[in-house]
């Protein structure tokens, strides 16, 4: 368990003003809001405020009655709020509604090889047989919740299995590190670089499996989950700044410092409960801390980001707009912050 020192009133205001911004933010239903109100879904829960539900609530419905765009893998990131509202209300619509993700994901997503799910941005084929890290948080995780709402061994091994293959093409064995992205038609990581935010994607969702997944040990495929988290985590500890956060590019030291990977990554430590992270959680606070606004915004976030094809590509990604990621994730640390829970430690 992770003890970590802070002002619990403090972080409440501040979770608060994300709230608020983030619910003002003119999100389209895709990813970047499912991310965010992913974050708006933690704060809800660890807060059990009516007012964020009835928030969340009221924009969902008026996007469900303007009618939703067709499906892509990373736009069933929406169906992790949906998974809230329908746990917080009981309203079968909005389990109709990720029904309807999940189906998608089932029956028409773009796979390859081992059934792998395709990174996918529209309902085009945006980038043929590659799998990205951003894939764990956007289906991945959200088919393991629907699974274990179901009951469904067929779905829980589904998400399991993206898991383990993602693992096995991304996650570098020498470092624990994971790359952006892999190509397997190539058979390459494209330019190779251990991007932030996919480790963030990869680290935090693995870090709440455990406690997704009731008897998660009793899942062979969990085991490979925690050892590379436990790998992971280890790796990243020793690459945290002075100021408590991550590089863009982790392992350059002239890259910026950005904040949705640096949330997604304290966020997971909380998670997974290691109290040899301790130290690192609470410099990271500070660090985080120091960049969310008065009014809510997490500031150095970084733009959308592709497989960019050399180092300076990444370098110069912007980081000057409040972006949804970056607000989800943001929430999401606070959330694990005010829950600390610790994880599942085999």
């Amino acid at each position: 368990m992770i003890n970590v020192d802070f002002n619990r009133d403090h972080i409440l205001k501040i979770m608060d003003a994300m709230v608020k911004k983030t619910m003002q933010m003119d999100l389209r239903w895709d990813w970047p809001c499912g991310v965010a109100y992913y974050g708006v879904s933690t704060a809800i829960g660890a807060t059990g405020r009516e007012d964020y539900l009835n928030l969340l609530r009221a924009r969902i419905d008026e996007y469900m009655g303007l009618g939703l765009p067709p499906h892509n893998v990373n736009a069933c990131a929406m169906g992790h709020c949906l998974i809230t509202l329908y746990e917080e209300t009981q309203d079968e619509k909005y389990l109709a509604a990720a029904q309807e993700k999940l189906n998608y994901l089932c029956n028409d997503a773009l796979r390859f090889a081992d059934k792998v799910l395709q990174h996918t941005v529209s309902s085009k084929n945006d980038f043929p047989e590659q799998a990205w890290a951003d894939t764990l948080f956007m289906a991945a995780l959200f088919m393991l919740r629907m699974g274990v709402i179901q009951k469904d061994e067929k779905l829980i091994y589904d998400a399991l299995n993206q898991y383990y293959w993602h693992i096995e093409y991304l996650q570098d064995a020498a470092t624990g590190l994971w790359y952006h992205g892999y190509n397997h038609l190539h058979r390459n990581h494209m330019s190779g670089f251990f991007w932030a935010r996919a480790n963030a994607w990869a680290a935090y969702t693995m870090s709440v499996v455990g406690r997704t997944l009731p008897e998660a040990y009793l899942y062979p495929q969990f085991m490979d989950v925690n050892c590379s988290l436990r790998d992971q985590l280890s790796a990243l500890k020793d690459l945290q700044t002075e100021n408590g956060l991550w590089r863009t590019v982790l392992v350059d030291e002239e890259s910026y410092e950005e904040l949705s990977a640096s949330a997604g990554i304290a966020a997971a430590m909380l998670a997974s409960g290691n109290p040899l992270h301790t130290t690192y959680v609470q410099k990271a606070l500070k660090g985080i801390l120091a960049n969310i606004t008065e009014d809510g915004r997490l500031l150095n976030v970084s733009g959308g980001t592709a497989i960019m094809r050399d180092l300076e590509g990444y370098r110069q990604i912007s980081r000057k707009w409040v972006q949804g990621w970056g607000q989800g994730l943001g929430l999401a640390f606070l959330a694990e912050l005010l829950n600390d829970k610790g994880g599942v430690v085999i």
